[in-house]
């Protein structure tokens, strides 16, 4: 097993530094693997490893832990979306990475392969091959997984989207051949723009298709769900019909039981079943503030055993107490107290489990359970160089802001800190609208927190997680109402003594880094630096360079995110606003980043620089895009950062009984 650890290592960056104070290249490695699923018949497993710029996909043998293979594609593509479709084969598809604050975006092509690494094959490529794999090549439709049918070691069934309109495209559920790449559709969807769901029997069954735009006719998502009976399909539910409410289809069971979420629009989706007859939908679980993140899923029949919200530390909801795999995942559970366990994959029947552990301390652990033993031995750490013991601990908290809503978010205290007076960093996340920050190991904070400084993170207005009403709140309140969100939790930390009101900085990037420029702009006295990362900082700049302005559906969300207007669109960019931050900054970009491109990085210093604040730094990284990869990159941005810190509000810090300076290296 160390060899394999050890290899793992080798993919995913160079070795961990033994100084006492973790170096920067500490935090800014890569984890040895971001998932894994075990084969059907429990002989293998794959794991996703993280590169940097490109994710590979490794296959080991479990009884010897021997490393069996590593898939890497060519032209820096990375793999993603892997699925066992048989007992030792696998099925993939190509992605490249646009950033570490964006998803990555799909090529469209498909690749299957043995654990062994034999009989390569393109299933679905776009260009001209020989005439052997001329079945496989596509034109303009775009391929996504459905079901690996793990029964069928030669066919999946997928879904094939194709242009229709410049707004809509059709969609068609295909059964696949990853041999000859020969295809076979079986079911059309009922209209444009929709994704199709099986049942148990792999029979397409309903359809949740969307429009992106409300009644006002502004950037929005409406569903419609439809029911395929008979060869036909039957619309079951629209917001009209289901009085505002809305139903999408998550799943199945094997014995036939259909999931949904029921969305009003206000409060948190619920979870429940729906009716095959009527539609009925039957609500199992609704939280009050939190959507559910997630569940716990039996591995013999498909159930959610659990469900898991996190409005501050995760929360596990039993929804079927009677079910026999409730009471192993229970014990599971208790083994790892104050973590959060759950079941990452397991062989088609069942007896063998893969079982994940995190915790805010813990990055992650798997190990696998076996029913027949009654026990569960360990696989593999995410990064075996950290030691939890020596992290910092993450606590949730909860406020009331200026305008009487309760806002959640999280604080990172160094170890050994009593949590008070300390120098802290506002930490505002990327979006607005939709990403949130979560409860657990953050290398970034756990950085921060080596070096003595408290990090805020705050789950404002627009975040994901609190339902779709709270999601809304931040479409025309970039500049007010999530700053304000922002800047009351920033001064809850000082009235609660945990931050040092004359040593507070932020940092942030994408919508972090428009909010490291625009909330010292709004409240000039309360922080002490700011650092933008890779931000958003003039409304036209997006509009004309950025790959959300290129798209009408793009030109539509920053139209309701920004306000339509040229006057509206001037107040909410922090370019225009360079005499109210008094501040020192720090820049950074991507010099390759489409989404927020780093014209707005080089406008945003010409534009302090002629207000007589010049910036302090401006790093513009070749190569790079949203977000750094590169660790020697990530090194070069954190340390830079680091620095920046220290000079401003660095100082002497207690942990434990010992004394250092905050920012030292």
């Amino acid at each position: 097993m160390k060899s394999v650890l050890t290899a793992l290592a080798l993919l995913a960056g160079a070795g961990a530094s033994a100084a006492e104070l973790p170096s920067v290249e500490h935090f800014m490695r890569h984890a040895t693997y971001s998932s894994a699923r075990i084969s059907p018949n429990g002989e293998y497993l794959a794991m996703g490893v993280d590169r940097g710029g490109q994710d590979v996909l490794t296959v080991i043998r479990l009884k010897d832990m021997k490393l069996m293979k590593v898939n890497v594609l060519p032209d820096e593509k990375s793999v993603a979306g892997y699925q066992w479709i048989g007992d030792d084969r696998l099925i993939f598809t190509a992605t490249r990475k646009v950033g570490s604050f964006v998803a990555p975006r799909g090529t469209g092509e498909w690749y299957a392969v043995n654990a062994d690494g034999s009989q390569p094959r393109p299933v679905i490529f776009y260009g001209s091959r020989g005439a052997a794999e001329r079945a496989k090549a596509v034109f303009n439709e775009f391929f996504s997984m459905v079901d690996p049918l793990v029964d069928d070691p030669r066919n999946v069934l997928m879904s094939s989207s194709s242009a229709r309109s410049s707004t809509g495209s059709n969609t068609e559920l295909v059964m696949v051949d990853t041999i000859t790449g020969n295809r076979k559709t079986l079911a059309s969807a009922p209209r444009e723009n929709c994704s199709i769901q099986v049942d148990e029997k792999k029979a397409p069954r309903y359809a949740v298709c969307f429009d992106q735009k409300n009644e006002k006719g502004e950037y929005d998502t409406r569903t419609e769900l439809y029911q395929y009976q008979g060869g036909k399909w039957s619309l079951v539910n629209n917001a009209r019909m289901g009085g505002g409410k809305q139903l999408r289809v998550v799943g199945s069971a094997k014995d036939g039981t259909i999931y949904a979420v029921e969305d009003d629009g206000k409060a948190p989706a619920a979870l429940g079943t729906i009716d095959r007859q009527t539609g009925q939908f039957q609500k199992m679980f609704q939280d009050p503030v939190s959507e559910v993140s997630g569940w716990v899923e039996s591995p013999t029949d498909e159930k959610p055993l659990a469900v898991i919200t996190e409005a501050g530390i995760p929360k596990i909801h039993v929804v079927e107490p009677n079910h026999p795999d409730t009471e192993l995942y229970g014990s599971l559970a208790a083994a790892f107290p104050g973590q959060v366990v759950n079941f990452s994959s397991a062989t088609r029947d069942g007896d063998m489990i893969v079982v994940s552990v995190y915790s805010d301390r813990n990055p992650g652990e798997l190990y696998l359970y076996d029913r027949d033993s009654g026990k569960a031995r360990f696989l593999m750490k995410a990064r075996e160089w950290v030691n939890p013991e020596n992290s910092a601990s993450v606590r949730a908290f909860d406020f009331v802001n200026r305008d009487g809503m309760r806002i959640y978010g999280y604080l990172t205290i160094p170890k050994g800190s009593d949590g008070k007076n300390l120098p802290m960093i506002v930490n505002p996340h990327g979006g607005p609208m939709g990403p949130r920050d979560n409860w657990g190991y953050n290398p970034e904070t756990q950085l921060f927190a080596s070096r003595g400084y408290a990090t805020l993170q705050v789950n404002f207005r627009g975040s994901g997680g609190f339902g779709k009403a709270f999601e809304d709140m931040a479409y025309g309140q970039w500049n007010t109402g999530i700053m304000h969100d922002i800047i009351d939790a920033t001064r809850w930390a000082i009235n609660e003594g945990v931050a040092d009101p004359q040593r507070i900085c932020i940092y942030g990037g994408s919508f972090g880094g428009y909010s490291a420029m625009m909330a010292p702009a709004v409240e000039q006295d309360l922080f002490k630096c700011a650092f933008g990362y890779v931000g958003m900082y003039d409304a036209q700049i997006q509009y004309r360079l950025s790959d959300t302005g290129d798209r009408a559906d793009g030109r539509s969300y920053l139209d309701r995110a920004f306000g339509s207007t040229r006057a509206e669109q001037d107040a909410m960019s922090p370019i225009n606003h360079v005499e109210k931050i008094d501040i020192p900054v720090f820049l950074a970009a991507g010099a390759r980043d489409p989404r927020c491109p780093p014209e707005h990085t080089e406008k945003m210093y010409a534009a302090l620089e002629r207000a007589g604040n010049t910036p302090e730094g401006m790093i513009i990284q070749s190569g790079e895009m949203h977000g750094f990869y590169g660790v020697e990159n990530r090194v070069n941005l954190y340390t830079q950062m680091l620095d920046f810190f220290k000079s401003h509000i660095g100082g002497k810090v207690e942990v434990g009984d010992a004394e250092r300076t905050a920012g030292t290296n």
